[in-house]
C-alpha cells in the first residue's frame, strides 16, 4: 500500500516523519496519516514525494517494481558514468552474495 511504500522509504533514508513534512511542506500528522493509510495524499503531493524519494509514481503506488531512480541534474557525463559503474558492481556483489 502506499503507506507503506512512503515509510520503507522514508526509513530506508533514515530521516523522521517531522523531516519529511517539513521537506514537503505538511505537518508531521499529514505523513503520519498517509503511512498508516487514513488518507491519501493529493495527486500534487503524490508528485512531490515521488520527486523527493527518487521514484516514480508508479512505484508508490506498486504499479511497478523496483523504479528507484538517481537524479543526475547538474552532474557531468563522466560522473554519471561513475555511478552508473557503482550500481552495476552493487548488482554484481548482491547476486554473488545470495549464491
Amino acid at each position: 500500500m502506499l503507506g507503506e511504500q512512503i515509510r520503507d522509504l522514508r526509513l530506508a533514508r533514515n530521516i523522521s516523519q517531522v523531516a519529511l513534512a517539513n521537506h514537503l511542506g505538511v505537518t508531521k500528522q499529514s505523513v503520519s496519516n498517509w503511512e498508516n493509510n487514513n488518507i491519501l495524499p493529493s495527486l500534487d503531493m503524490l508528485k512531490k514525494i515521488a520527486q523527493y524519494f527518487s521514484c516514480t509514481t508508479d512505484y508508490l503506488l506498486e504499479l511497478e517494481n523496483d523504479r528507484l531512480y538517481i537524479e543526475t541534474t547538474n552532474l557531468t557525463i563522466e560522473q554519471i558514468a561513475h555511478i552508473q559503474l557503482l550500481v552495476q558492481d552493487l548488482i554484481e556483489l548482491n547476486s554473488k552474495v545470495k549464491k
